[in-house]
């Protein structure tokens, strides 16, 4: 299982990645205008494929047929590690087609059950996105969902990840896990908070208390 990290911020990538907690970085929110010739975005996306030897996952800024592939095509050339992620609606399909057989990574998005892993994979995705506070907040279960897209693919024999995308807590880390995705999309601060537990400060307390109480070595006179 894969960890793709939710920043664009250097050092946050380097932290995580230093640590071998970053396989690979995702974008959600960000939209990026690939055409302006000042594009900070565009600039930053070259940073990190530069400096970092793992995936970089990059939403489109469309739901057209023409715009998505003109944008996905742009994005693509800004280096070979660039993952194209691209929203699962009717007109999407061709395009998503069309890029997959000339070579453009995608990773499918707006996928929420196990049909549309089936189509995002046959229409050439190399990993569908699955957010889970949109599931939950319709008042599915996001582990349960993640598992169902996760067997048909995998009963279907599909090369196709399942991206769990922005558990908010240990618990929902672990279901995600348990669920089989394949890469687990996490926020810095969610990444930091895996590490510490409620007991955590009470376990460092007893440990210092217990040095504490070891007899001090005797150096040679």
């Amino acid at each position: 299982m894969n960890i793709y990290l939710e920043s664009v911020n250097l050092d946050e990538i380097r932290s995580a990645a230093s640590a071998g907690l970053a396989d690979g970085v995702a974008f959600s929110h960000v939209a990026f205008s690939v055409d302006a010739p000042d594009s900070s975005a565009k600039e930053r996306l070259e940073e990190i494929s530069r400096e970092f030897a793992f995936p970089v996952c990059v939403p489109v800024g469309a739901v057209t047929s023409a715009n998505i592939y003109t944008e996905a095509r742009e994005l693509a050339k800004v280096s070979d590690q660039i993952v194209v992620q691209i929203p699962l609606v009717e007109d999407s399909l061709i395009p998503m087609a069309k890029l997959s057989a000339e070579g453009v990574v995608i990773c499918a998005t707006f996928v929420f059950n196990a049909a549309q892993g089936i189509i995002a994979a046959k229409a050439g995705a190399s990993a569908v996105r699955v957010t889970l506070g949109d599931l939950e907040a319709y008042g599915q279960s996001g582990a349960q969902t993640l598992a169902e897209i996760k067997n048909v693919l995998d009963a279907g024999r599909h090369e196709c990840d399942v991206m769990a995308a922005s558990p908010q807590s240990a618990i929902q880390f672990a279901e995600c896990a348990t669920a089989g995705a394949d890469i687990i999309c996490l926020t810095p601060a969610t990444l930091r908070a895996l590490v510490v537990h409620p007991l955590s400060d009470r376990a460092v307390d007893r440990f210092l208390s217990d040095l504490a109480k070891r007899p001090k070595s005797r150096t040679p006179s």
